[in-house]
């Protein structure tokens, strides 16, 4: 599905996925979290920078693809400051696409206890079908923002991938610490399992994803949710048949306490960024011991047992290496996993330039993958 945003309007509307130089302490500040919690954030995301190769054998730009350098040179390189966060939050998103496009329908379901109902986006290419796949959907944003281009984003899935998506509106971080959102997410999961007649769902069918912060929420929720079903056994399962996560976070400790690699991470997304951002939804040093386990998809002990993955990376995106690592994980716990590393790709490439041969490819793959898990898979 083609980008109706220019260039220039989409840097400016994505400026929060992932831009170098977020002003920590103005940010902690705006959003109101305590003054020890400030400190071990400063102290994590301002610790000292990844060490690099020399900067005279390394021209980040020489690793990028050719079909995507000029975008990413015309692209702003701006600090973020605490005044942006905010005003991004209060831009509109894209529109929906118009009618014959499938429209979106918002719907508020009960939050989890003592929280907030959960808003929900729900796209379905088929109303009068019964027993269709349905991709549970989390946004992109770095954990604190929404994804401005999510309506056009969710609609095309639903109409390529023929199922419903249902997108979830999960409370942002640093405001909602962790498990908040992960709680928004598994009460939409079972809300989902529950209403799956009324959508026309078969609940056999349901898959978990997202791309970028959204592919972590996913990941999680697919841990989450195996988790609880080893546990409740006095409640009904909420199975899920497979996870499709897209440039996912995956591990905090990335640009901490594990050094980022001389040739990743310079773009879009870096590894001060990344600190920052696994900080403000820990409420914790991102990379350090205080970090609960079960928040972060590379620290679980163990992965057995999960649905099927799709996960994709480019080779110079700052989560390369823990999401080679992650599906190694799950390779070698028996669940059946495909890894795609698109070559000369930076984080959030595809959609930056989605008409480059690199991003046409990665996109129609995670497509097909999703297509033939619906098509083959069932949740166990």
């Amino acid at each position: 599905m083609s980008n109706p945003l220019t260039r220039r309007d989409f840097a400016i509307r994505t400026a929060g996925f992932g831009l170098a130089g977020f002003h920590l302490a103005g940010f902690n500040r705006a959003m109101g979290l305590a003054p020890a919690t400030l400190a071990e954030a400063g102290q994590a995301s301002h610790s000292e920078p990844s060490p690099v190769a020399d900067p005279d054998s390394l021209d980040p730009y020489s690793l990028v693809d050719p079909e995507l350098r000029p975008a990413l040179k015309q692209f702003p390189a701006f600090e973020l400051t605490a005044e942006m966060v905010c005003q991004f939050r209060q831009m509109p998103g894209m529109p929906p696409l118009p009618a014959p496009a499938p429209q979106p329908v918002e719907r508020h379901i009960p939050g989890p206890p003592g929280a907030p109902e959960v808003r929900l986006w729900v796209v379905d290419p088929a109303p009068s079908e019964k027993g269709k796949p349905c991709l549970l959907h989390m946004h992109g944003g770095g954990f604190m923002m929404t994804n401005p281009m999510l309506m056009p984003q969710i609609q095309g899935i639903a109409t390529d991938c023929h199922c419903v998506v249902v997108s979830v509106d999960y409370r942002l971080a640093p405001e909602t610490r962790y498990p908040g959102s992960l709680e928004d997410n598994y009460a939409a999961l079972k809300w989902v399992h529950a209403h799956a007649a009324e959508l026309g769902i078969d609940r056999s069918r349901i898959a978990v994803g997202g791309e970028s912060a959204g592919g972590t929420h996913a990941a999680n929720l697919a841990i989450h949710a195996r988790d609880r079903n080893k546990r409740d056994r006095s409640g009904e399962d909420v199975p899920i048949c497979f996870q499709l996560l897209i440039y996912p976070a995956l591990d905090d400790r990335t640009g901490s306490s594990h050094p980022a690699p001389p040739a990743v991470g310079h773009f879009m997304w870096t590894p001060s960024a990344n600190r920052f951002a696994w900080s403000s939804l820990l409420v914790v040093p991102a990379g350090s011991s205080q970090v609960p386990a079960a928040a972060v998809p590379a620290r679980v002990a163990s992965v057995a047992g999960l649905p099927p993955a799709w996960i994709g990376v480019g080779s110079i995106d700052l989560f390369a290496e823990e999401d080679m690592e992650y599906a190694r994980r799950l390779v070698h716990a028996g669940v059946a996993t495909e890894l795609l590393v698109a070559p000369g790709a930076f984080h959030g490439f595809d959609l930056l330039v989605p008409d480059a041969e690199v991003s046409k490819q990665f996109s129609a793959s995670w497509k097909s993958a999703l297509r033939k898990a619906f098509a083959t898979g069932r949740a166990v």
